[in-house]
């Protein structure tokens, strides 16, 4: 497919001899690839498996597509991958891809045809949405259109960034390597984005999905479910203390970003899509089902 072959099953390009020392440790298979019969190569002197692969990175190709929990298009989408990011694939068959997302680990299967050879992004869509246009003139016909966050790989042309799939207007767009202190504000933009499990701002986005590409594009990697974000990100608040803007708080299976000390942001399935409400209505919401609705105060400090 474009160049690119089917990773092969334990073929390293060079001959490595490794041992695999006590036991087999449980890992987190959410990031860590490895399956039944198959494992990331750099697990191998961690995790007894049948077969290691080397991975290949990709890039998606797609404005945006799920990854699954399973090679199957009715299975759970667990995250999303956007136009430009990378995906490296330890197995490749007709249809699938599995491994792991470039930017957080997280591992699960893609369909072959959104990924391609890996490129080398130049520039990421700033806006909301950014009309792909078939030629550098606002007028001609719109070849496609990608989400906030998308990166490709182009150069300036007048108003526009052409690239290999088409021209993306200047004030839609800037080079990768700027970057916002106001991680929030860029969160804000979401605001009236519908609520979609799994997804990272293409046509829907989920609360640990929001965090995620917000703060990403303040140049923090952070984990991708909720869980995981209220161990790795900031420090924790003392629970007499103030809040303020961009605070995180965690919630069972939830996190919300503070816009100022009273009020939430959130992308939630009670309202379904991305708002901002008081966190105590939110507090009261939850108290329903649990007697302690906060577990966790983070503050980000960048």
């Amino acid at each position: 497919m474009n160049g690119w072959t089917t990773p092969l099953r334990n073929a390293p390009p060079e001959r490595t001899r490794f041992k695999l020392q006590g036991r087999s440790a449980a890992l987190d298979r959410r990031v860590h690839a490895a399956r039944g019969d198959l494992a990331d190569l750099s697990l191998a002197g961690t995790l007894f498996s049948a077969h290691y692969a080397r991975a290949v990175a990709l890039t998606c190709v797609a404005p945006g597509t799920p990854i699954l929990a399973a090679a199957s298009p009715t299975a759970e989408a667990i995250s999303e991958l956007l136009r430009g990011e990378v995906f490296h694939a330890l197995d490749v068959t007709t249809d699938w891809a599995w491994g792991f997302c470039g930017h957080d680990g997280y591992v699960g299967y893609i369909r072959r045809d959104a990924l391609d050879v890996e490129e080398q992004p130049t520039h990421r869509v700033t806006a909301l949405t950014a009309p792909l246009f078939s030629a550098p003139d606002i007028k001609s016909p719109i070849a496609d259109y990608w989400p906030l966050g998308a990166r490709f790989t182009g150069e300036h042309c007048g108003d526009f960034i052409a690239c290999g799939d088409g021209f993306v207007h200047l004030r839609h767009a800037a080079p990768l390597t700027e970057s916002t202190a106001d991680w929030v504000s860029l969160a804000e933009r979401h605001l009236g984005k519908p609520y979609v499990w799994g997804g990272r701002g293409h046509r829907g986005i989920d609360c640990s999905g929001l965090v995620q590409v917000a703060l990403g594009r303040a140049g923090l990697s952070v984990p991708r479910d909720t869980d995981l974000q209220s161990e790795g990100i900031g420090t924790p608040i003392e629970s007499d203390a103030g809040l303020k803007r961009g605070d995180l708080i965690f919630f069972p299976g939830h996190v919300g970003i503070m816009t100022d000390g009273a009020t939430l942001l959130h992308a939630n399935a009670h309202w379904m899509a991305v708002v901002k409400e008081p966190l105590a209505d939110v507090v009261a919401r939850l108290a329903e089902d649990h007697p302690s609705p906060i577990i966790a105060r983070r503050r980000v400090s960048l």
